[in-house]
């Protein structure tokens, strides 16, 4: 059976996307950051994680931003082969969406036409948006206001097939080493390995939007994680970039790929202030969080703190 959707209650709600993943803080991740602070040896590193706390709790009570930096607006929208869109033109509808909530949400808008003539669009529009299509009759729509401290320390790597593991591991502590204070740690981590030059880097973004905690169903692909994050917070770099601990979880994806082919591997950075919502849309609106809690007529942010996600399969 066809279910229609009216495109004007898409830009309604990403609207609302808009605004509030870039001012509030889901309660599974306000626990997690206390926990990162009670666990974070360097002294340091613990104060500025509970200034952290401090910047969310303001900014949830007076509505203002918790990062000056409130991103690219990335979307990734996944519409079931059911579904019909009645109205606008859906891309028209979701940059719409975008226009409105940065607009009238007072966010930074930090977008230009020409990435040469370098003139600000002056809504944070257009949007980057990945479509794909899957079975059923629902929406669902990943939101990720992409900050550009982070996005400009992504990575891509192109390995022999000869690299092996060992390659991947290499590439993944270099990046990270690399990258420093200059991605705003504590942050997000995603790594994809495999595809063609283009598929890795959506594989590593997509990678981000796993749950906090929660590894991969290949095993050895799990040890991985625990490993490399193991790996990455040894390398002391810490909240701030000053030392401590930068990362406590560690997410990873891959694609097959042509056999004689370079297998390679992108690297993202994301702030824990610069996260996604889960919105599956449907007649009830409901909104999924990152954590997989279910609000109903309700939005909030699935800011998640200091995560290394490897995505390894579709």
């Amino acid at each position: 059976m066809i279910r229609t959707i009216q495109t004007e209650e898409i830009t309604r709600n990403i609207k609302e996307m808009c605004m509030e993943a870039n001012h509030f803080l889901a309660e599974d991740m306000e626990h997690a950051m206390k926990k990162a602070a009670e666990e974070e040896k360097s002294e340091l590193g613990k104060k500025i994680l509970l200034q952290l706390q401090e910047n969310l709790k303001i900014a949830g009570e007076e509505m203002i931003p918790i990062c000056q930096d409130t991103g690219m607006a990335v979307f990734f929208v996944e519409i079931g082969q059911d579904v019909h869109f009645e109205g606008q033109w859906l891309e028209d509808a979701i940059n719409e969406g975008v226009r409105q909530g940065y607009t009238e949400g007072y966010l930074r808008k930090s977008v230009v036409a020409d990435p040469i003539l370098r003139e600000n669009t002056k809504d944070n529009t257009p949007a980057i948006i990945h479509y794909s299509i899957v079975p059923g009759d629902k929406v669902t729509i990943t939101f990720a206001p992409k900050g550009f401290g982070s996005e400009n320390m992504s990575r891509i790597f192109m390995l022999k097939p000869a690299d092996g593991i060992d390659g991947v591991k290499n590439a993944i502590l270099t990046a990270v080493k690399d990258a420093g204070p200059n991605a705003c740690p504590p942050m997000v981590v995603g790594v994809g390995v495999g595809g063609t030059f283009e598929k890795c880097a959506i594989l590593a973004k997509k990678a981000l939007t796993r749950p906090v905690n929660e590894h991969s169903e290949i095993p050895y692909v799990a040890d991985l994680e625990k490993e490399m994050l193991e790996k990455i917070n040894k390398l002391g770099i810490g909240p701030g970039g000053l030392g401590g601990r930068p990362s406590n979880d560690h997410k990873k994806k891959k694609h097959p790929h042509f056999s004689q082919e370079c297998p390679s591997l992108l690297y993202k950075l994301v702030p824990i202030h610069l996260i996604h919502i889960l919105n599956g849309f449907h007649l009830l609106h409901q909104f999924f969080l990152l954590d997989a809690l279910i609000l109903t007529k309700s939005i909030q942010t699935g800011i998640k703190i200091s995560q290394l996600r490897i995505y390894i399969t579709e």
